[in-house]
């Protein structure tokens, strides 16, 4: 499972996948989700055993952009995301393991704003790079079979530790006192009304959804079960899953830098939650999501 995209938990129902009602219950590790972009991958190649640097192309099938050395990131790259990758190259500590992180920005400020989320730190900072790792991988040799694992209980093993060139952004995440077991015993009780779709109707699905965000509109089960042409328990369903996943967002805190979104102080974009049924994002997509829709920075400058 390549780290290519976090699933939404309430999105992950709409085929029948009932596991994420174990998720919510399961012991998990926590992590923030940073707002930052473009994602930055690098590491050792296990087949070369060279030092690399990239985005998430170096995971790609066919045409794969790794880049060991200034001269690739030239051949691969171009505007903002080479200068990136030409610093991370010259910035970013050798490591054994393979890491993804979000680019913050580079060091002499205090106040950055990598995508849409600003993010305030309690002093300068001095360091050359700023990144915040959230991601590793393992894999047997082939980059493109590598599979992707919270790096919450990993940082000592892989020694992340921030240098004089970079500053490594790691805060801990938590989450307060809740029992959802009796909430989740009755949305498996409801799961039973649900005329599940295959997956190609819920990437339609998922777009109706996705649309609704974007233009601020309700996200009321009739009117999505309607625009998407699909069972109205489905809808009802999905929205139970959504109000669980924002109960137990609000109960969810970390001791990251200061996060403003148009003004205001926010808790940060959101968190990713990790244990054996999975790793999915815990966000307020009618918040981040719509904003990202309309003004991500570096929405095409991923590769």
């Amino acid at each position: 499972m390549k780290n290519l995209h976090l699933e939404h938990p309430e999105d992950t129902i709409l085929t029948g996948d009932l596991s994420v009602l174990d998720w919510f219950l399961a012991p998990s590790t926590m992590s923030v989700k940073i707002d930052g972009a473009p994602a930055i991958v690098w590491g050792t190649n296990p087949q070369t055993k060279k030092f690399f640097v990239g985005t998430k192309s170096v995971f790609n099938k066919v045409k794969v952009k790794i880049n060991y050395t200034h001269e690739d990131i030239d051949t691969n790259h171009e505007g903002a995301v080479a200068i990136i990758l030409h610093c991370a190259l010259d910035c970013l500590p050798r490591t054994e393991g393979i890491v993804q992180g979000d680019f913050i920005g580079f060091g002499g400020d205090d106040t950055y704003q990598p995508n849409t989320v600003t993010y305030v730190f309690d002093q300068k900072l001095e360091e050359n790079i700023i990144v915040a790792p959230h991601t590793y991988y393992t894999t047997d040799g082939d980059l493109r079979d590598a599979e992707a694992h919270p790096l919450s209980s990993w940082n000592f093993e892989l020694n992340l530790m921030s240098t004089e060139k970079c500053k490594f952004v790691q805060p801990s995440a938590w989450m307060g006192d809740e029992d959802f077991t009796d909430v989740v015993k009755f949305a498996r009780m409801i799961s039973q009304l649900s005329e599940f779709v295959d997956d190609k109707k819920a990437v339609k699905i998922k777009k109706v959804i996705n649309t609704f965000i974007k233009t601020d509109a309700d996200l009321d089960p009739e009117a999505l079960a309607v625009a998407a042409e699909c069972d109205v328990n489905l809808m009802r369903f999905w929205k139970l899953i959504y109000t669980i996943k924002m109960d137990m967002l609000s109960i969810c805190d970390n001791n990251g830098p200061r996060a403003v979104l148009h003004s205001i102080i926010v808790g940060g974009e959101g968190y990713v939650r990790s244990n054996t049924y999975g790793m999915m994002k815990l966000v307020d997509r009618e918040v981040f999501s719509a904003v990202n829709f309309s003004s991500g920075r570096f929405s095409k400058l991923s590769t």
